[in-house]
């Protein structure tokens, strides 16, 4: 009697190691800390390491939120959003939006938060939970995320980098 498995190929280590190192080359980055999906496969995953600054300037004022905007400049260049909340005299809350051509990319941060004299400075963390466009699968988690809010004009330099699956 004929087993269902003695009709399938059998595969040699050489086969094995062969399909093993074509997935390889096949998902490897072609640049370091890029994987770029093809335009044509949505579904193809791709991570990157986002490092991002922005000089931003102050577009409102809600009592103790900042809505700031500025460009963005680093690994996806576009327009910087921040809503940046001061829930404390040592804490603050923020959402980052970052518009870079194709798409958004959305997180959430929360940051220590240390009043100066001239200036205040936060840092903490951020995760990335929604994208739109060619970014629509964006996530991440624990990226770093910090900056200085001078007191003068409330102008604000942020800095948000980490590992950004999209």
């Amino acid at each position: 009697m004929r087993h269902h498995s003695d009709r399938l190929p059998r595969l040699g280590t050489a086969s094995i190691l062969t399909v093993t190192l074509g997935a390889l080359i096949t998902l490897w980055p072609a640049e370091p800390g890029v994987a770029h999906a093809s335009p044509h496969s949505a579904s193809a995953a791709r991570a990157f390491t986002l490092l991002e600054t922005g000089n931003l300037h102050l577009t409102s004022k809600q009592g103790f939120t900042l809505k700031e905007q500025g460009p963005a400049a680093g690994t996806v260049k576009g327009t910087i959003y921040v809503h940046l909340k001061i829930v404390s005299t040592t804490h603050v809350t923020a959402e980052v939006s970052i518009y870079p051509s194709g798409g958004s990319i959305t997180g959430f941060g929360t940051a220590s938060y240390h009043r100066g004299t001239s200036s205040a400075d936060f840092s903490g963390s951020l995760s990335i939970n929604r994208g739109t466009g060619s970014y629509s699968h964006a996530h991440g988690s624990g990226l770093s995320f910090s900056g200085t809010i001078q007191r003068s004009n409330d102008a604000v330099t942020v800095r948000v980098s980490g590992k950004v699956s999209a």
